[in-house]
């Protein structure tokens, strides 16, 4: 079993998922070779939370994992790891968990230059969730933008390096199964790419963000509120072209992502392993890029709340897109059927199912996905749930959105309101109800927040110092030039 993972990844950015401009040819023989899902996406759109539900195979509020200061310890829920390591499976991690140490038992005994969040503590900041001011990371991201090295690229690169190395050399002669999980960190800002990426794109054929100027942009209490806290004015827009350079160095990123992961592929089927080895490619959330005037993630739109999800290998249809709605907690039961180890008693509470069986046409005929946000920039929660044609996302004292996919697939008219669709509403409530109650979920997020803030030095001392650098560092090895 392999695990290809990335940082950040729209799930629009592929060639095989449609886009005319990025540039990803491995990843699309990869989709050519299996089956992608048109509709899936991560169980919250923020690094840590989203990592952790990856993990545990379980949403954010059933462990706790509400934001980047609240990583995975192994003591919340155990992880599909925990469940191949005592089953006898060995389980190699390469790159990045955003876990909290690796001397925490995450299941993952074997960690390789493994990346976790900043002194086991992650951002403390995100905690604050009243009184926010705004910060102006994502402002920085865009004027930063452009050709060069980064630490990431140093990192992914090494990374890509690790795993071909290790299926060249540690997959020799082995009859009996194995899980190799790679986690990159591209195409996570910085966003820097080397100039031979950024010189596949020209300038004006980059293409502009849904909706991202000032007129056109959704007009939503919440979604408004948030944009304020990112400092996305009117004043402070950059101009056309410094959005276009952003793009384009991000368009770049997914081709050097993609330029890895090829690596990676290539000494599968080097070993003789390509055969009898299943693959899943995803992402632990995705970009707005400057759609409805963000930048980041943290919101429910697709740009954000969707991932790229591939599954290919043994018994697995070629050229296949399936657009049964999926999540990211799918992949625990996933990875457990297709080691071989399959349903554990400790486990059959998780709410996600294998994807095998749906890739193979196997698709039930109504299927809710969930995701949820409890972090930086929201002052209250946000709950979306996924259908084949709607969009539907809670916003905790304020209006919902309701959105057809099917007719409206950029989410820019919003039918929570239109009286034709109110028995729709009411369908997603009652979902919604059924796997958590949002008043109550948002209350017990902001209590563990707020108990979060008073063991490290109060809500003053964390204001004082303020927001961290918002992406976490690589590994000392890869800071410096």
């Amino acid at each position: 079993m392999l695990v290809l993972m990335s940082d950040e990844h729209n799930a629009r950015m592929l060639g095989s998922s449609g886009h005319s401009i990025v540039q990803t040819p491995h990843l699309d023989a990869l989709a050519e070779r299996g089956v992608r899902f048109s509709a899936a996406y991560c169980n919250s759109p923020i690094c840590v939370p989203s990592r952790a539900s990856f993990a545990t195979g379980r949403y954010v509020h059933q462990i706790g994992a509400w934001d980047n200061a609240a990583p995975y310890t192994g003591s919340s829920s155990r992880s599909w790891g925990h469940c191949l390591t005592n089953s006898g499976i060995p389980v190699t991690t390469i790159g990045k968990l955003h876990y909290r140490d690796s001397s925490d038992d995450v299941g993952f005994p074997d960690q390789r230059i493994p990346m976790h969040v900043m002194d086991g503590k992650g951002d403390l900041f995100g905690c604050l969730r009243h009184d926010m001011a705004p910060t102006r990371f994502q402002l920085e991201h865009i004027d930063e933008a452009g050709p060069g090295d980064s630490e990431y690229l140093r990192y992914d690169t090494a990374i890509a390096r690790e795993a071909v190395r290790w299926l060249h050399e540690e997959t020799g002669g082995r009859t009996t199964p194995w899980c190799l999980f790679v986690s990159f960190t591209t195409p996570h800002f910085p966003l820097i790419a080397p100039s031979r990426h950024i010189d596949r794109y020209r300038l004006e054929d980059i293409d502009m963000p849904i909706a991202g100027m000032p007129d056109e942009w959704p007009q939503h209490a919440a979604v408004n509120d948030f944009r304020r806290l990112r400092v996305q004015t009117v004043s402070e827009m950059r101009s056309e072209e410094a959005v276009r350079v952003a793009r384009r160095a991000y368009y770049a990123m997914c081709s050097f992502l993609d330029e890895q992961i090829g690596q990676v592929l290539e000494a599968l089927e080097a070993s003789g392993l390509s055969d009898s080895t299943r693959v899943v490619y995803t992402s632990d959330h995705g970009e707005t890029l400057g759609d409805y005037g963000l930048w980041g993630k943290s919101v429910m739109y697709d740009s954000a709340s969707a991932v790229p999800m591939i599954v290919s290998g043994p018994d697995v249809p070629s050229a296949g897109v399936s657009d049964c709605p999926v999540s990211l907690v799918d992949l625990f039961p996933s990875i457990t059927t297709a080691t071989g180890v399959g349903a554990c008693a400790e486990d059959d509470d998780l709410p996600g199912s294998e994807l095998w069986s749906i890739a193979a046409g196997h698709e039930p005929d109504e299927r809710v996905v969930f995701s949820e946000y409890h972090a930086m920039g929201s002052s209250s929660a946000s709950y979306m749930l996924r259908d084949r044609q709607f969009k539907f996302v809670d916003h905790v004292g304020y209006l919902p959105q309701l959105f057809d996919l099917s007719s409206d697939p950029t989410e820019l008219i919003n039918l929570a309101e239109d009286p034709g669709y109110v028995g729709t509403v009411q369908f997603f409530e009652r979902a919604l109800q059924a796997i958590c109650d949002p008043g109550v979920t948002d209350a017990a997020a902001k209590a563990d927040q707020a108990r979060l803030i008073a063991e490290n030095g109060g809500e003053d001392l964390i204001r004082k110092v303020g927001p961290q650098i918002n992406f976490t560092r690589a590994p000392v090895e890869f800071r410096a030039g």
